[in-house]
C-alpha cells in the first residue's frame, strides 16, 4: 500500500512540470558559456544601455507548448500575425529533463533541465552545459 502511495505521488510531481509548460513563452534572458565567463566593466554595461535605447526592435523569440506533447518556436515581430522561422517539434517531460523531439523522426534533438516553472517564469539550462541558461516569461 505505502508503494502504491509513493508511486502516484512520484507520478504526480512529475506531470507536474509537463502541465505547467503548457502555454506560450517568451525569451527574456539568454546566457551562454562565453557570456558568463566574462565580467562586464561598469563602462560597458553604461554603453550598452545607451546604445540600446535608440536601437529597439519589436522582435520576440516565443516558444509554444501545447498538451498534445507538441510545440513550436520562432521570431515574431511587431504588427505581424505570424512568425518567422517557425519550428514545429514534439516534446517529453521526464522528471526535470525537457527533450525536445524532432517531430517526424521523433529523436531527440535538445535536452535542456528545468530549474524553475511558475506561473509566469521558465528557467531551463542546457543539460551537457550549466552555464547555458534560458529564462522565459509566459505570454498565454
Amino acid at each position: 500500500m505505502k508503494g502504491m502511495i509513493g508511486i502516484v505521488l512520484i507520478c504526480t510531481a512529475s506531470m507536474g512540470y509537463g502541465q505547467g509548460l503548457i502555454g506560450t513563452w517568451q525569451l527574456t534572458e539568454e546566457k551562454t558559456c562565453f557570456t558568463a565567463s566574462f565580467e562586464k566593466s561598469d563602462t560597458e554595461k553604461e554603453l550598452e544601455q545607451s546604445m540600446s535605447k535608440g536601437s529597439q526592435t519589436a522582435v520576440a523569440k516565443i516558444i509554444k507548448f501545447e498538451k498534445k506533447g507538441t510545440g513550436e518556436e520562432g521570431i515574431f515581430s511587431k504588427g505581424k500575425k505570424k512568425g518567422a522561422s517557425l519550428t514545429s517539434f514534439k516534446y517529453s517531460v521526464k522528471d526535470k529533463e525537457l527533450q525536445l523531439l524532432d517531430s517526424k523522426s521523433g529523436i531527440i534533438t535538445q535536452r535542456f533541465i528545468i530549474d524553475e516553472v511558475s506561473e509566469t517564469t521558465l528557467k531551463i539550462h542546457d543539460a551537457m552545459k550549466d552555464c547555458e541558461v534560458k529564462v522565459f516569461s509566459r505570454v498565454k
